[in-house]
C-alpha cells in the first residue's frame, strides 16, 4: 500500500506540474494579446471589450444592410409603380390620340381646298409628334424597369419593311429627299414591334439630319441572318461622337430647327432594345458624306403552309365592299374608324361592346356576315376582353378574319394573337399599316 500511495502521489505531482505549465502558457498568451505592460486581468477585460465592440458593430452593419435592402425594394416598387402609371396614362392618352389620328387620316382621304389640306397636314404631323414623344417616354420607362419582354417569332422581313418604306417615302419626299428601298424575301426571327422601333428610329434620324440627297433602306444577307440597313447622304458622324449618340439625351449633329422635337432618347432606346433582342448594331460613317446604321437579325423559318396566291396590290379600290365590324369601347374611336374605312370603300358597322353589336345586328341586319373584325383588346370594365369577344363571334362565324388593336405592348398579348392566327396593331393605329393588314386579309379570304 505505501508503494501504491507513493506512486499515486508522484502522478498527482506530475499532473499538477503539467497543469501549471499550461496555465503559465495561457497567461502568457493572454498577456501577449492584450495591451503591452497590462496585467492579465486587464488584458482579459480588454478582450471582452473588443468582443462587445465587434458585436455592436456587427449589429449596426446588419441593421444598415437591412435598411439598404428595404430602400432598394422601395425604390424598385416606386420604379415599377411609375412604369405602371405611365402605361395606364399612355393607354388613356392613346384613346383620344388614336381617334384624332383616325379622323385626320379620314380627312386626308377627301378632296379639300389647298389651304385645308395644308392645315390637315399640320394637324397630322403634330399628332405624330405627340405619339412619338409619348411612345418614347413609355418605352424608356419600361426598358428601365425591365418589364419589356420580347415576343420572338418568325416573319417575312418584307412585312415590316414594305410598310416602313411606304410611310417614310412620303416623309422623305416632303423634305425633298428620295428614299430608295431594296425589298427582300428573307424570313427573320424577332419581335416585329420592337424591331420596327429600331428601324423606324434609324429612318427618322436619316430624314431629320439629311439636307439633300437620298435615303437607303435595304438588307444584306449575313451568315445566320440578315442585316437591315439604313443609309443616308447626311453630314456624317465624327468618330468621337459615335458612342455618345447612343446615350440618353444626346443628339446627332447640331440641328435644332422647329421640326426637331425629339428628346434625344431615340438611339438610347435602339441600343436597349437591341440588347434585349440580342441583335448587334453597326454604325459606319464618313463625315461630310453620310452614315449607315444597321441591325443584324437572325434568320427564321415559317411553319409549313399551303401555297397561296400573293396578296393583291393595295392601291385603288381593292378594299371596296369589304365588310368590317369594329368593336371599341371609345365612341370617338368607333366614329374615327368608320370615317377612315368608309373612305376606303368598306362597309362598316361599329359598336362599343359585343352586346351592342349583337343588338344592332338583331335589330337591323340579322344574319349579316363580316369579312374582318377589328376589336380593341381592352374593352369596358366588366366586359370580356377582345380575345374572348372574338372567340364568341367566331363560334358562329368561323371564317371571320380578326385584327386585335391594343395600346398594351405586353409580349403575352402579341403572342396570343399570333397563336390564334389574328393580326395585331398597336395604338395609335397607323392608317397605312391598317390598310395593308386589311388588304392582306382580303387577299387570303378571296384566295
Amino acid at each position: 500500500m505505501p508503494e501504491d500511495a507513493t506512486a499515486r502521489e508522484r502522478e498527482l505531482l506530475e499532473e499538477n506540474a503539467r497543469l501549471r505549465r499550461i496555465a503559465t502558457a495561457l497567461m502568457e498568451r493572454v498577456e501577449s494579446a492584450g495591451v503591452a505592460g497590462a496585467a492579465p486581468y486587464a488584458a482579459f477585460e480588454h478582450a471582452v471589450l473588443l468582443a462587445e465592440q465587434v458585436r455592436e458593430r456587427t449589429e449596426a452593419l446588419q441593421q444598415t444592410l437591412a435598411e439598404l435592402h428595404a430602400a432598394k425594394a422601395e425604390a424598385e416598387a416606386a420604379n415599377l409603380s411609375k412604369t405602371r402609371f405611365l402605361a395606364a396614362v399612355s393607354h388613356d392618352l392613346m384613346q383620344p390620340l388614336n381617334a384624332a389620328r383616325l379622323f385626320t387620316s379620314a380627312l386626308e382621304e377627301h378632296e379639300l381646298p389647298a389651304q385645308s389640306t395644308r392645315l390637315v397636314g399640320h394637324v397630322g404631323r403634330s399628332l405624330q409628334d405627340v405619339e412619338a414623344l409619348l411612345g418614347t417616354l413609355v418605352d424608356i420607362s419600361r426598358l428601365d424597369a425591365g418589364v419589356l419582354e420580347p415576343d420572338i417569332a418568325p416573319f417575312p422581313v418584307a412585312r415590316l419593311l414594305d410598310v416602313l418604306a411606304e410611310e417614310f417615302r412620303q416623309m422623305a419626299a416632303a423634305r425633298g429627299l428620295a428614299l430608295h428601298y431594296v425589298a427582300s424575301d428573307a424570313v427573320v426571327a424577332s419581335d416585329l414591334a420592337l424591331l420596327a422601333r429600331v428601324v423606324r428610329n434609324f429612318l427618322t434620324n436619316a430624314i431629320r439630319y439629311t439636307e439633300q440627297g437620298r435615303i437607303l433602306l435595304g438588307c444584306r444577307r449575313r451568315p445566320g441572318g440578315l442585316e437591315i440597313l439604313v443609309g443616308d447622304t447626311g453630314p456624317g458622324i465624327p468618330e468621337a461622337q459615335r458612342e455618345a449618340i447612343f446615350q440618353e439625351f444626346q443628339r446627332l449633329g447640331e440641328r435644332r430647327d422647329a421640326e426637331d422635337r425629339g428628346l434625344g432618347l431615340g438611339l438610347a432606346i435602339v441600343d436597349r432594345i437591341a440588347g434585349i433582342l440580342d441583335h448587334p448594331l453597326r454604325l459606319a460613317s464618313v463625315p461630310g458624306r453620310g452614315s449607315l446604321f444597321a441591325v443584324r437579325v437572325p434568320a427564321g423559318r415559317l411553319p409549313a403552309a399551303p401555297a397561296s396566291a400573293p396578296a393583291p396590290a393595295w392601291e385603288g379600290d381593292v378594299l371596296a365592299g369589304t365588310r368590317v365590324w369594329v368593336i371599341d369601347d371609345d365612341p370617338g374611336i368607333c366614329e374615327g374608324m368608320a370615317a377612315l374605312l368608309d373612305g376606303w370603300g368598306c362597309e362598316v358597322r361599329t359598336a362599343t361592346s359585343l352586346a351592342a353589336l349583337e343588338a344592332d345586328l338583331n335589330a337591323h341586319a340579322p344574319g349579316e356576315a363580316a369579312d374582318v373584325l377589328l376589336v380593341d383588346y381592352h374593352l369596358g370594365e366588366g366586359d370580356p376582353d377582345g380575345l374572348a369577344v372574338t372567340a364568341r363571334l367566331r363560334e358562329r362565324r368561323p371564317g371571320l378574319a380578326v385584327v386585335v388593336i391594343t395600346a398594351n405592348h405586353d409580349a403575352s398579348i402579341k403572342s396570343l394573337t399570333r397563336q390564334r392566327g389574328y393580326g395585331c396593331l398597336l395604338k395609335p393605329v397607323k392608317p397605312l399599316r391598317l390598310r395593308m393588314q386589311l388588304v392582306g386579309l382580303r387577299g387570303v379570304g378571296s384566295g
